[in-house]
């Protein structure tokens, strides 16, 4: 090609992209969105995420834009909310406005809007009143929860005497007792530790919670166009996915086989009655699709966000010794060592109470929130967010909130403590979110988190040969979860 004909194609590519940013200039500014940083054609705002870590970027743009503002995802405008006041009112005040689900393209593929998590409208409405309805004190059976959680805090506790005091890492031990809760009640029974098929089950949460954090992850929820199209370790999501939702299949078979309609013994047997009943009814939501994925979003919503609070929790004992000291005290003087604790000892133990809704507040495990949409346009503060437009309210924000707590990135129980020492609660406690759209599992998640804790620390003093800084137990703040470190302890008998 001779040198006119370089020049022409040069010419015209050139042109052709300075047509094609004026058109997206154009579409851009006539949005009528809160503003923000300028996003670029195809890319967005990504170049405004620094070193993968998106939660921090976007707490950092809220300083410079505002409590609200845009960020784009891509060529997709997403509003973000930052600080208590501004994430209050658009998830309680404007929560019937903002109750969409937003896409979060890396597991949108697997979900498609079913399962409880991903739906919304009249499915997410049927969805989540049968299991709130069903799941209600998790009284399944003839046991309650508290009891099941009981029985498997003590399964876990004498696990780990069988560590006879040398250096472990919780993390697997934890996530198979707090999800054998969860199974309990939708699988009607707990799974042994050693059970191969129920590793398997935790090692796809804990691979699918790094995979949708990492940085592949953050770059296909912000241009799904490009990386649903490119080879890396982000394609292993949907994999895993698929493979959890075998596995609950597998289980939905074995219900089915020796469902009694007359006598259901778990989550998967009252929705499989409700299938039944409602087979002839062109409206319900109640097919099978729906069952696999609802199953699969009530283990990650209860099974691995309590166990990653847990882990955080152990970490952030270990690294102040002082206030496990306290915590032993006041077990010690509330509960003794001759009975299991039990929910009722939680009014009577307002430091324990205070320490467990700091190390929520502190682990902060989802910092950016499940995303939600708005289901119609809506006014918010003098902008107009169009109906379908995805909604980011940061928790991580509001658990940091300076105006709501005196120290918001040091670990600080006395956040949750009054001047006499009783337990006092904070609005801007929301780490299960608030409004419409809040985790209906909240009730299960802190009597988990208290009865396992107050169980383990009955039983054991919690020491490390390694050293750890205020680094070490800071959340990572990267994408939609924080995971702490891998690190070792030590379970020494009291």
């Amino acid at each position: 090609m001779d040198i006119t004909g370089c020049g022409t194609v040069f010419l015209t590519v050139l042109i052709s992209f300075l047509l094609f940013y004026l058109i997206w200039d154009q579409i851009y500014r006539a949005h009528k969105l809160p503003p923000g940083p300028t996003p670029l054609p195809l890319i967005g705002n990504l170049l405004q995420v620094k070193n993968g870590e998106m939660a921090k970027s976007l707490m950092k743009l809220g300083k410079q834009y505002g409590s609200v503002y845009t960020f784009y995802f891509g060529p997709r405008p997403v509003v973000v909310f930052c600080g208590y006041e501004a994430v209050k009112e658009a998830l309680v005040d404007h929560g019937d406005d903002f109750s969409g689900r937003g896409k979060q393209p890396t597991v949108d593929r697997v979900f498609q809007g079913y399962g409880l998590m991903a739906s919304e409208g009249d499915r997410w409405s049927q969805l989540r009143r049968f299991s709130i309805m069903t799941l209600r004190n998790f009284g399944i059976g003839k046991r309650s929860i508290e009891e099941r959680i009981q029985e498997e805090a003590q399964c876990l506790v004498e696990k780990m005497r069988t560590y006879k005091q040398l250096p472990s890492d919780p993390a697997i031990i934890i996530s198979k007792a707090v999800s054998n809760v969860i199974c309990s009640a939708v699988f009607g029974k707990r799974f042994e530790y050693n059970d191969k098929r129920f590793h398997r089950m935790l090692n796809i949460f804990a691979e699918t919670f790094k995979h949708i954090s990492s940085i592949w992850g953050q770059l296909q929820d912000m241009v799904p166009m490009i990386m649903n199209h490119i080879p890396g370790p982000h394609q292993k999501i949907t994999t895993l996915l698929e493979e959890l939702n075998e596995f609950i299949a597998e289980r939905v078979k074995i219900n089915q086989e020796t469902l009694d309609p007359n006598s259901p013994r778990d989550y998967i047997d009252c929705f499989l009655i409700k299938m039944q009943q409602e087979k002839d009814n062109p409206a319900s939501e109640f097919n099978m699709r729906n069952l696999l994925l609802t199953v699969n979003n009530l283990f990650f919503a209860g099974g691995e966000t309590v166990a990653t609070t847990l882990k955080h929790g152990l970490l952030v004992l270990l690294k102040y010794p002082e206030i496990q000291a306290k915590l032993h005290e006041e077990i010690d003087r509330v509960i003794g060592q001759n009975r299991s604790p039990n929910i009722e000892d939680r009014s009577e133990m307002p430091y324990t109470n205070a320490v467990i809704h700091e190390i929520q507040r502190f682990s902060d495990v989802i910092p950016m929130n499940a995303p939600h949409s708005a289901i119609r346009d809506t006014e918010f503060r003098g902008y107009t967010i169009p109906k379908g437009t995805n909604i980011c309210t940061l928790l991580c924000s509001v658990l940091r909130d300076p105006t709501q707590f005196s120290t918001p990135y040091i670990f600080n129980p006395n956040h949750f403590l009054d001047s006499n020492g009783c337990f006092k609660k904070n609005e801007a406690f929301m780490p299960f979110s608030m409004g419409k759209r809040m985790c209906l599992g909240e009730g299960l998640a802190r009597m988990e988190l208290f009865l396992f804790l107050t169980t383990i620390l009955q039983t054991f003093t919690l020491t490390s040969q390694m050293q750890f800084t205020e680094s070490d137990i800071t959340p990572r703040m990267t994408g939609f979860a924080n995971v702490p470190i891998s690190y070792q302890l030590s379970f020494v008998p009291r």
